[in-house]
């Protein structure tokens, strides 16, 4: 039975995988060199993995110096400022960037291939020869105050801390990598500086590069960036065992939440233990996808919670099986009791051979997915070898994954989810509610120069094709005109509704039925909204493409639109939308949009508001639906590994399905201009957070006008790390812990704003640098330097940003349905190219004006 759940056809996508196999070096001075070739690819992902984390911090556990560091070596080295080392990465067109883990730090640089000496010189410069400015130090600390205020607004990372407090009384995991505000406070330069001469030595240090062609002239590079650092001491840091649980753990919070968030957790081995595949499988099968067990037992039979997910996770020695949901006040323990019996139920029945199949499947596919881009590639290399220590890890796991069967499964929930370890946490409303108890064609061709071709068929749909044969990957998306703009008042979030429930009942099919369809291949079945469109996207490997097309024609052609699944996921998103306010950030923003564009659709968010998804019908819904998915409103744009002129003809009889009477055309679907705010001024919201918020919002032109690229080198200009606000905001006052600029973009109209986090007390301060800011701006100040390190950076993130299918298609399907070439990199690039400071000038004395200006401040 082993050899029959990871199927033939399986295996042999996984040895095509492991048969590019990256090159390992170990340089004199301990240094790992990894290098992942890649023939003729456009970006190089450089990494560099110091084996470092929050619990390798000693006597100064809690402090967050790992954290701390991360941060810290971006302010500059004896050769470069600070501030040099992002501009340097922009001006190449490249994106830097880092994070901090419990057993890792990982600094890294996505950059254009022709650029990756630059990469690893500035990675080997500012990880090893940080000068740590002490001037520096107590700046950088206030911004990470104010992340740690950040996190203390966030619901989901008081939880999570929550969660490691209760589960862990002696092993480091307790420990927020962060750090706890009182201890972190007490750091100073001299701790931060032993510490990082301690741990930060190269042979601690692995170097990992994807997607370059030259391994010989590559490690040529490294050599000479990182061979010069001197082997030092390493003392091993020591890591005490988490003793056995002898009961339950409980812990129930009680904060200022609209909707609570739970979890049940289970202490489980490591990463490199023989249950670790088959805990990863048992994940799958109860809670991940719509056809998992817990999601229908739980969410869709009991309806006693939005939302139900399981995770095994298992970085290092010791791991956490964990069951998550949100639910309603009231509906917390009932969902904990449901919980425990499907649990039974699993154990006394065991999974199907077909369940396990299913779950292997999407292991599959996730490998898969996980090589899709050179930093995906690069960073399932260093967790190999960093934190497993085996580089061909990946093989090594699905031979075991080939073992796993029902009996094994059933056995290790068995063992491991016991009652008497269970660990569980809960966030609830301050005063709980008490919730009622619920019941149990011809076509005409082109294509353009590089390689996408447009097929338009008598009713007006159009099909877009991009293959690419360098993964097993098919990536379908169907997009129409729609979102907000197509939301009338008082039904503001029905197009999202739309959207959700096409991905569930059919003719064909219920809901847990398309579920276990798509997810048995390893697939994934996918709604999305955005302000202007809408759709479906289906993601499955090459010899799914069948099953693919037939769920999609079902959803579109001859959806259900069933009252339960109606229910249940409108209950779901006004459970969304009520999270939203829980996060001050997010608070905000839903605030300013719907003071700056009053009655103009763009007021909301595609999800809507709560009041008009609590009267929409499923009348409206189906009305809606109608109106929306004919073929003149319909674009399918799909990317991977096909052959076109097979596909071609198949996915053109799939569009002449559509009905082609009744469209409307596009335009109908345009929201409308906007010039003005609907309420201009400066206003003051409060909400009981640790950190205020700030916000300024201007009129923008829309995607069609052609200020609009001129105002996305605006938004690149406050944005970026070596950005003049970000300078002076964070880096020289230590204001905030983020400050830039966003739009919303519609095809007349949008808006630009800009938003910072800082602390109550700093709000003014933080909006007088934003205004001198635009003010330096509509001077005509902006230096050609930063002009063209914000050029660089934006057409090589357009090439990085399209190195997915779901990105390609994406990208050509919008450019499709709004009526833009498909492939309009020349125009973009050359658009771009062409704003200079005086059109900046321009844009900010016509667009960035006190008189057009909605303010909001949100505080505590």
């Amino acid at each position: 039975m082993a050899s029959t759940i990871l199927s033939a056809s399986d295996h042999q996508l996984l040895k095509a995988l492991w048969a590019d196999a990256p090159e390992r070096y170990t340089l004199p001075n301990g240094l790992t060199l990894i290098v992942r070739p890649e023939a003729e690819s456009p970006v190089t992902s450089v990494q560099v993995w110091v084996k470092t984390g929050s619990i390798h911090e000693g006597e100064q556990l809690g402090a967050g110096l790992s954290h701390f560091l991360e941060h810290m070596l971006f302010k500059g080295t004896a050769r470069r400022a600070g501030r040099d080392i992002s501009a340097t990465v922009q001006a190449h067109g490249g994106y830097i960037n880092a994070y901090t883990s419990f057993d890792r730090t990982v600094y890294y640089i996505d950059v254009p291939t022709e650029h990756t000496d630059v990469a690893i010189d500035v990675l080997a410069d500012m990880v090893f020869h940080s000068t740590l400015p002490a001037e520096e130090i107590e700046k950088e600390k206030q911004v990470i105050l104010r992340e740690i205020d950040m996190g203390q607004d966030d619901p989901d990372q008081r939880l999570g801390q929550a969660l490691f407090e209760t589960a862990y009384r002696e092993h480091p995991y307790r420990q927020p990598v962060i750090g706890h505000r009182d201890v972190f406070e007490a750091v100073d330069r001299d701790a931060l500086l032993a510490y990082y001469q301690s741990r930060y030595v190269p042979n601690n240090a692995v170097v990992v590069i994807a997607g370059v062609s030259d391994v010989a002239g590559t490690r040529a590079l490294v050599e000479a960036a990182f061979g010069s650092l001197p082997r030092r001491r390493l003392a091993p840091v020591y890591l005490p065992p988490e003793p056995t649980m002898l009961s339950p753990r409980e812990r129930h919070l009680h904060e200022d939440v609209e909707v609570v968030r739970a979890g049940l957790g289970w202490p489980i081995p490591g990463l490199e233990h023989e249950d670790a595949p088959v805990l990863d499988v048992l994940a799958m099968l109860l809670g991940h996808g719509d056809s998992s067990r817990l999601w229908q037992a739980i969410r869709e039979k009991a309806r006693l919670v939005h939302s139900i997910d399981a995770m095994s996770w298992n970085p290092g020695t010791a791991g956490l099986f964990y069951i998550s949901f949100s639910c309603d006040a009231g509906r917390r323990e009932a969902a904990t009791a449901a919980i425990a019996a499907e649990l039974g139920r699993v154990v006394a029945g065991g999974f199907t051979v077909a369940e396990v199949r299913k779950a292997i499947r999407q292991l599959v596919v996730n490998e898969i997915n996980g090589r899709k881009t050179m930093a995906g590639q690069a960073g399932r290399l260093g967790m190999s070898e960093v934190v497993v220590g085996d580089l061909n890890y990946s093989r090594h796991y699905f031979e075991r994954v080939r073992l796993v069967t029902p009996a094994r499964l059933r056995a290790v929930l068995q063992r491991y989810l016991q009652p008497g370890q269970q660990i569980t946490v809960s966030q609830n409303p301050a005063s709980d509610g008490i919730v009622p108890a619920v019941k149990a064609a011809e076509v005409k061709r082109r294509e353009t120069a590089s390689g996408i071709s447009e097929l338009r068929t008598k009713g007006g749909a159009r099909l877009v094709m991009q293959p690419n044969s360098r993964l097993p990957n098919l990536h379908i998306r169907l997009l129409a005109m729609g979102g907000p703009a197509t939301d009338p008042a008082g039904r503001r979030g029905a197009t999202a509704l739309l959207a959700t429930l096409l991905t569930r009942d059919t003719a064909r099919r219920s809901a847990t039925e398309v579920a276990q369809a798509i997810e048995a291949v390893g697939g994934s079945f996918y709604p999305f909204t955005g302000n202007n469109s809408f759709g479906l996207a289906v993601e499955v490997l090459p010899t799914e493409m069948d099953l693919a097309l037939e769920v999609l024609g079902d959803a579109v052609c001859r959806p259900r639109f069933k009252a339960d699944s109606f229910a249940i996921e409108r209950d779901a998103q006004i459970a969304d939308l009520a999270q939203d306010d829980d996060d001050v950030v997010t608070f905000g923003r839903k605030r300013m949009r719907r003071l700056f564009f009053g009655e103009h659709p763009f007021a909301t968010d595609a999800a809507g508001l709560a009041e008009d998804l609590e009267r929409l019908t499923v009348a409206q819904v189906k009305a809606l639906h109608k109106r929306l998915l004919v073929a003149p409103n319909v674009v399918l744009s799909v990317a991977g590994d096909f052959d076109p002129v097979k596909l071609g003809p198949k996915l053109r009889r799939w569009l002449e399905q559509l009905p082609a009477a009744g469209g409307k055309d596009t335009v109908n679907f345009v929201a409308p201009s906007l010039t003005q705010p609907a309420s201009p001024g400066d206003f003051v919201e409060t909400q009981p957070r640790q950190q205020a918020v700030v916000f300024q919002a201007f009129p923008a032109p829309g995607l069609g006008e052609p200020d609009f690229y001129v105002g996305e080198l605006a938004d690149e200009l406050f944005s970026g790390m070596s950005s003049r606000l970000f300078e002076r905001v964070r880096e020289d006052q230590g204001l905030a812990y983020f400050v830039r600029s966003s739009r919303v973009a519609g095809l007349r109209s949008g808006l630009f704003y800009f938003y910072a986090g800082t602390a109550p007390g700093k709000e003014d301060a933080v909006l007088t640098e934003i205004d001198r800011e635009i003010a330096r701006i509509a001077a005509g100040r902006a230096t050609k330097e930063e002009i063209k390190r914000c050029q660089t950076r934006l057409l090589a993130a357009r090439r990085m940003g399209r190195q997915t299918n779901s990105a390609r298609a994406m990208h050509a399907g919008l450019n499709a349905i709004y009526g833009q070439p498909l492939d309009n990199d020349a125009e973009y690039a050359a658009a771009i190219s062409a704003v200079d400071k005086r059109a900046l000038a321009t844009f900010a004395k016509t667009y960035l004006t006190k008189a057009r200006r909605t303010q909001l401040v949100v505080r505590p």
